[in-house]
């Protein structure tokens, strides 16, 4: 693996207008360094560090001049460039309308042996709501009368049968990914009302039963998973299970806010999801994906964090890092000077 060709940045504490300086300003500091490249880094003791984003594919990054070059036009050129940079990517658009295989076959062909992906679980699968028009014609044909002519549906709402076969779709369309060896996780992403409890720790272990070897990760989206009295269980939990809980960096000291704990509950994976510190958006409804995310980590932030990564990767045999702070170039650029700091720390080249 190239070494970075300046050492990582160091940084004061940045303003908070220089977390959206815009994408020239982070195009440029991306270009002083290496892109961490298809290849994980391996650590000593053996673990496999992967960085990537969430999306190959948002509107703001495909922009010209943003991150692609010129002539990466079309859907199998951008892949192909972005497997080039980076050895994993999270792919986030079956949360909206379940994959088919031939889609998922496609991404499979367009990268190489060592590339994987995370995917995110569709809605109905994490008890959130799905648009009825995106779903399968199958799955519609499927629906109560009541619920077919609604504009949404809820997971809670459906058919046994129903439900099961959304669970069937997901999981078939992933052949593919899995034949190859290029699946990485499941992720699993449940909303702010999933609140601690029986209930919601036997829908964890539902979709766990569901999934049999299919692998999959989970992340949860309210502190009270973490305040004095759940902490500790909520990580026993994942930990006797063994389902890799989804670290996070994230605006704090909202309802929906989740400590950036360092936490490995299941030692073949660790996963971590840095999704910015833009605290006036995080919450608010009716932002698009990418004001919600418009982030960019300045040096400091980052450097708090690559020890941590090293500590992970000695206790998980793989570590995925996601940039989720989707606007423009902002997650490529994060993601590669986070790994360039990761690499300075173990001296790789």
């Amino acid at each position: 693996m190239p070494r970075s060709r300046t050492p990582p940045e160091r940084a004061a504490s940045a303003p908070p207008s220089a977390h959206d300086p815009g994408a020239d300003d982070a195009r440029e500091r991306a270009s002083r360094l290496d892109a961490p490249g298809p290849e994980p880094l391996r650590t000593p003791n053996g673990s496999l560090i992967r960085f990537g984003t969430a999306s190959w594919t948002d509107p703001t990054l495909v922009r010209s001049g943003v991150f692609y070059p010129s002539q990466a036009t079309s859907a199998e050129a951008r892949l192909k460039y972005y497997a080039s940079q980076f050895s994993m990517v999270e792919v986030d658009s079956p949360y909206y309308a379940l994959p088919s295989r031939q889609t998922v076959e496609a991404w499979a062909d367009r990268t190489p042996e060592t590339f994987r992906f995370d995917v995110k679980a569709h809605a109905l699968m994490t008890g959130q709501p799905s648009e009825v028009a995106r779903l399968p014609a199958e799955i519609r044909e499927a629906l109560p009368a009541p619920l077919a002519q609604k504009s949404r549906v809820y997971a809670k709402d459906l058919p046994p049968e129903v439900a099961d076969a959304v669970w069937a779709t997901f999981i078939d369309a992933l052949q593919p990914l899995r034949e190859t060896d290029k699946l990485g996780a499941v992720l699993m992403q449940y909303p702010r009302w999933f609140l601690p409890g029986h209930a919601s720790r036997d829908q964890i272990l539902d979709a766990h039963h569901r999934f049999g070897d299919v692998p999959f990760s989970v992340e949860l989206s309210n502190a009270l998973w973490f305040n004095a009295r759940n902490a500790e269980h909520t990580l026993r939990f994942f930990e006797d299970h063994g389902i890799p809980f989804v670290m996070v960096d994230e605006p704090q000291g909202l309802q929906s806010s989740v400590p950036p704990v360092v936490a490995v509950t299941a030692p073949r994976l660790a996963v971590i999801r840095f999704h910015g510190r833009r605290t006036e958006t995080w919450e608010r409804t009716g932002v698009t994906t990418a004001e919600k995310f418009r982030y960019l980590y300045d040096a400091r932030e980052l450097e708090a964090w690559a020890p941590r990564v090293g500590e992970i990767a000695g206790r998980a045999r793989e570590v995925h890092v996601v940039m989720n702070n989707c606007y423009a170039n902002y997650g490529t650029t994060n993601a590669i000077e986070l790994a360039a700091m990761v690499r300075h720390i173990y001296g790789a080249a």
